[in-house]
């Protein structure tokens, strides 16, 4: 077996980066193309367009595209979305995850706006940590003891709770971090409908086959 170069895309017209850039975005079909998608499943380098068009929302235009780049983003919700990633993972995630497992922000959002990937981790850590702030109960039936805490956790509650179970399912020990296939769920101990409260102790982390699993005597009303 003979070896071979990977063909350099420095001279590759415009028009076929841009042909690229609308293929990919048709994949997406949302008619929106980020950064992160694109280097999923497009032919060429994202930061190659990049250079080639100035930036990459301009490529996205001169791709006849709507620009999907949002400025001045708050930063819960970066943060929030650092979350949703880490207990998508299962694990603490790395820089170059933003590009794989679809993020709504790219790294250099975080490292611009907290001057450093670490610094945005620990950003979120202390953001996780914080007290739960106080939230308007969900309607409920009168005398029902659930109503004093809303039904679904908060992002940073549900992150608590999996954090504590190790990112593993309570029941027979699965993980995103072992399985990517693996998805998490928190649910109720005791079931919000029967007066179960939405707090740290009440709740438990199951992957989606032992919540799905369960049977009516279990905690899946929660």
């Amino acid at each position: 077996m003979s070896f071979q170069l990977e063909p350099q895309h420095r001279n590759v017209p415009d028009a076929e980066l841009l042909a690229d850039i609308r293929r990919v975005a048709a994949e997406v079909g949302n008619g929106r193309l980020t950064w992160a998608a694109y280097s999923r499943a497009g032919s060429f380098g994202a930061e190659t367009i990049r250079k080639r068009f100035g930036s990459w929302n301009a490529a996205i235009e001169s791709a006849g595209l709507s620009v999907n780049k949002r400025w001045r983003v708050p930063n819960v919700e970066l943060l929030e979305n650092l979350g949703e990633l880490w207990t998508r993972l299962g694990r603490q995630p790395r820089r170059d995850d933003l590009c794989r497992v679809g993020s709504r922000f790219s790294s250099s959002a975080y490292e611009q706006r907290f001057r450093g990937w670490r610094r945005a981790l620990e950003a979120f850590v202390a953001f996780a940590n914080a007290n739960e702030p106080a939230a308007p109960p969900e309607f409920a039936a009168p005398g029902s003891p659930g109503a004093s805490t809303p039904r679904q956790p908060s992002l940073r509650l549900r992150f608590k709770v999996m954090r504590r179970d190790r990112f593993h399912c309570s029941q027979c020990g699965a993980s995103p971090s072992r399985d990517p296939g693996v998805e998490l769920h928190i649910d109720h101990i005791v079931p919000w409908s029967r007066g179960g409260h939405t707090e740290l102790e009440n709740l438990t982390t199951l992957c989606a086959k032992c919540n799905l699993g369960k049977s009516d005597l279990g905690a899946h009303e929660g």
